[in-house]
C-alpha cells in the first residue's frame, strides 16, 4: 500500500525552482556518520539488544503471569511491542550503515522507514494518553474500573492508538513522497525523518511543515494534555486518601508511567519543534537518537525498577524456570 501511494504522488517532472536543476532522486545519503563508525556499530547494537531483551521480557511476563493480565499490563505489553518496532525501524539499517564507507538508504526505503517511525510515534502519544486514564479511572473511581476498561474497551482503545498513528503518519508521508531534490540528496542525519527531509527539499515545503504542526498539536499535545489533566485528578484524590500505605501504593503504580511520559513527550518536543535558528546537525542527531533509540530501551527497565508487580512476576519466572532445570 506504502508503495502504491509514493508510486502515485511522486512527481514525474520536477519544475526548477530559482534556477536550480532538480533531478529524480533513487537515494539519499546520510551525512550522520562522519566519525566513529564502528564505536557507534558497537553502541548502537548493544541498545538495540537492550531493547529486544527487556521488552520481549515484559511481553513474555504480561503473557504467562495470571496476575499480570489487567488493563495496566495489557496496555504496557503493547507498548512493549511498539518499543520494539521503533527500535526496528531505524537500529539495522544504522548498524548496517555504520560499516560502510557512505551511509545510505534509498528513496522508497527513506519513505517507509519514515513511514513507521512516524507511525510509531503517533500511536505511542494515544497509548500513552489510554495509559493514564487507565491510571485515572482505577484510583479516581475504582468501583467504575471493571465496567469502564472492560476487555472490550481494552481492545479497542488499543485498535485505535494504533490506527491512529499509523493514519497521521500516511499523511506526512504522501506529502513527503511530493518533495523534490537538487543535485545529490543529502540528509544530516542518521536515518530518515520529516524535519531532515524538509531541509534537504528545494521544492516548496509549505504543505508538510503545516502537517507537522497540525500534528504537533492533535497527535502530540493533546495526549500530552490529557496525561497532565488525568495526573492532576490523580494528585487530588491520592491526597485525600486517609492512609500513606495507600497513597504510597497509588504514587508507586503511577510514578513508572509518569517517568516514561515525561522522558517521552520532552524528546519527542525538542526532535520535532526546535526552532531553525538554532539549528545544529550533531544536537538533531542527539535529540533524534534519545527520541526514537534510547527511550525505547527505558521504559521497560523504568517499568520494572518502580513496579513490585513486575519484579514479583520476574521473580517467579525465574524460580520456574530453575526448578523445571533441576
Amino acid at each position: 500500500l506504502l508503495t502504491v501511494l509514493i508510486s502515485a504522488h511522486r512527481p514525474t517532472q520536477l519544475a526548477p525552482m530559482a534556477g536550480e536543476n532538480q533531478t529524480h532522486v533513487t537515494e539519499f545519503m546520510l551525512l550522520g556518520f562522519s566519525h566513529g563508525q564502528p564505536f557507534l556499530f558497537v553502541l548502537f547494537l548493544a541498545i538495540y539488544l537492550a531493547t529486544l531483551l527487556g521488552n520481549s521480557a515484559i511481553l513474555a511476563l504480561v503473557s504467562l503471569d495470571p496476575h499480570l493480565h489487567s488493563p495496566m499490563y495489557f496496555f504496557l505489553s503493547h507498548l512493549s511491542c511498539l518499543d520494539i518496532c521503533y527500535s526496528s525501524v531505524t537500529v539495522p539499517k544504522i548498524l548496517a550503515n555504520a560499516l560502510r564507507p557512505q551511509a545510505t538508504i534509498s528513496y522508497r526505503g527513506c519513505l517507509a522507514q519514515m513511514f513507521f517511525l512516524m507511525g510509531c510515534a503517533g500511536t505511542e502519544c494515544a497509548l500513552l494518553a489510554v495509559m493514564a486514564y487507565d491510571r485515572y479511572t482505577a484510583i479516581c473511581h475504582p468501583l467504575r474500573y471493571s465496567r469502564a476498561m472492560s476487555q472490550g474497551v481494552c481492545v479497542v482503545a488499543a485498535a485505535s492508538c494504533w490506527l491512529w498513528g499509523m493514519l497521521d503518519s500516511a499523511v506526512h508521508t504522501l506529502l513527503a513522497s511530493r518533495l523534490s531534490f537538487c543535485g545529490a540528496a543529502r540528509l544530516q542525519h542518521i536515518f530518515c525523518d520529516v524535519p531532515p527531509l524538509l531541509r534537504a527539499a528545494c521544492s516548496n515545503t509549505r504543505p508538510s511543515e503545516v502537517a507537522l504542526h497540525a500534528a504537533s498539536f492533535f497527535v502530540g499535545l493533546s495526549p500530552f494534555l490529557l496525561v497532565v489533566i488525568s495526573y492532576l485528578r490523580i494528585l487530588a484524590t491520592v491526597l485525600g486518601m486517609p492512609m500513606a500505605t495507600s497513597r504510597r501504593k497509588a504514587f508507586s503504580t503511577c510514578s513508572a508511567h509518569l517517568l516514561v511520559v515525561t522522558l517521552y513527550f520532552v524528546t519527542s518536543n525538542l526532535n520535532y519543534n526546535r526552532p531553525s535558528s538554532g539549528y545544529s546537525p550533531a544536537a538533531d542527531t542527539l535529540v533524534s537518537a534519545l527520541y526514537c533509540i534510547v527511550t525505547p530501551m527505558l521504559n521497560p527497565l523504568i517499568y520494572s525498577l518502580r513496579n513490585q508487580e513486575v519484579w514479583e512476576a520476574l521473580r517467579k519466572a525465574v524460580r520456574g524456570r530453575g526448578m523445571a532445570g533441576s
